[in-house]
């Protein structure tokens, strides 16, 4: 059965009045369903080896035209931080919304794709134009998340406790000793349940360390973190026994020059990563209008060359798009098919063949397991918010 979340492209054999069946379908289904006009150019058919080619490389094409949308989908809403308010903002075909496009009175783009091409002409067309975008966007997203992961990294060396975050910006240059010959200024996280420890024992972890010189340099919710003067002779045995006592020695060497590089990084990066932001969301709201439209027109092609393979010529055929109210899917699936069971001789014919092919089942799999009506159904999904 069709999906309750996709829009249904139909196409039946141009017999009689055609004109009339818009209205018909539209007086049958269940209300709200929406039922407009899907233009199906007569397309040159070739000949029916390479009918039957194509009937079996499309739905391959399809699953490929289907993923790289939905892939760009998915970029712009990590991009906009999965707010359904702005990717509805940005999910836009030729700047209107998908729907007014595809329900719009949809017609073939015949500037773009001429239909004076042969099929397989047209699909390498479509093929070689959504490889291209995928290319593209997977080259600028690989680009993105490298200067966001890089940005993020720096970022979070200044956040968590000080145990582990940077102490670039919290020790100064008053709070170490520098250029002495002989001692040098530790610094130490010491856990809030142990800091009365630090304070009473300190001076006596090993010989040679300064008396009174633990000083307070900043604390948070877990750690204090202090500095201490000891003799330079002393600093590995110093170092063992704070580990023993579950103090944290923090390697830290203050430099002025490497507190502005770190800085300097942090403001390029930030910079290139909303730059490259910019880009990618620019280029994934183009691309998503470009590859949605390249996937309709796919869809058409694949309505086209199954009615052909279905009903035969003349290669005339008349095409719905079909947007299902959801808690009415079963019915309005169900009007389709009464109202257009009279085309059932002429499409069992294409069914009785499927069926009987059972020793080519590896060459013409996909042909078999795709679900069978009398008319032809192919579906465009929503895009999801």
């Amino acid at each position: 059965m069709p999906s309750d979340q996709s829009t249904w492209l139909i196409a039946v054999p141009q017999d009689g009045d055609s004109e009339a069946l818009l209205p018909e379908i539209t007086s049958k289904v269940p209300q709200h369903t929406r039922v407009t006009e899907l233009g199906i150019p007569s397309f040159k058919t070739g000949t029916l080896d390479s009918l039957i080619a194509l009937s079996e490389e499309l739905p391959k094409q399809d699953a490929f035209f289907t993923a790289t949308v939905a892939k760009i989908v998915d970029t712009l809403r990590n991009l906009l931080n999965n707010d359904p308010s702005k990717l509805a903002q940005h999910v836009l075909v030729n700047e209107g919304s998908v729907d007014d496009y595809v329900l719009g009175g949809w017609k073939w783009n015949d500037s773009r794709y001429g239909v004076q091409r042969s099929l397989r002409e047209m699909v390498d067309v479509l093929n070689k134009e959504m490889a291209s975008i995928d290319n593209v966007m997977k080259a600028k997203l690989n680009n993105y998340n490298i200067v966001k992961g890089s940005l993020v990294q720096m970022q979070r060396k200044k956040t968590g406790n000080l145990s582990v975050r940077s102490l670039v910006g919290l020790v100064s240059k008053e709070d170490v000793i520098q250029d002495s010959e002989y001692l040098e200024t530790c610094l130490v996280a010491v856990p809030k349940i142990l800091v009365k420890e630090w304070n009473l024992n300190y001076e006596r972890l090993t010989n040679m360390v300064v008396p009174r010189s633990s000083s307070t340099i900043a604390s948070d919710s877990e750690y204090t973190l202090f500095g201490v003067v000891i003799f330079k002779r002393v600093h590995d045995q110093f170092i063992q026994k704070c580990r023993e006592h579950k103090f944290i020695i923090r390697d830290f060497v203050y430099s002025e020059e490497q507190i502005a590089k770190e800085g300097e990084e942090l403001e390029m990066a930030d910079t290139t990563e909303k730059e490259l932001w910019t880009e990618l969301l620019r280029l994934s709201r183009t691309n998503f209008s470009e590859s949605f439209q390249i996937l309709v027109h796919l869809k058409i092609l694949r309505l086209f060359v199954e009615s052909v393979l279905r009903y035969g010529l003349p290669a005339n055929y008349v095409g719905l798009a079909i947007r299902p109210e959801p808690k009415y899917t079963k019915k309005t699936l169900s009007a389709l098919t009464n109202h257009l069971s009279y085309l059932s001789p002429r499409s069992s014919g294409r069914a009785q063949k499927q069926s009987t092919a059972d020793e080519f089942a590896g060459e013409y799999q996909s042909l078999m397991e795709q679900e069978f009506f009398d008319f032809v159904l192919y579906e465009v999904p929503w895009i999801v918010l």
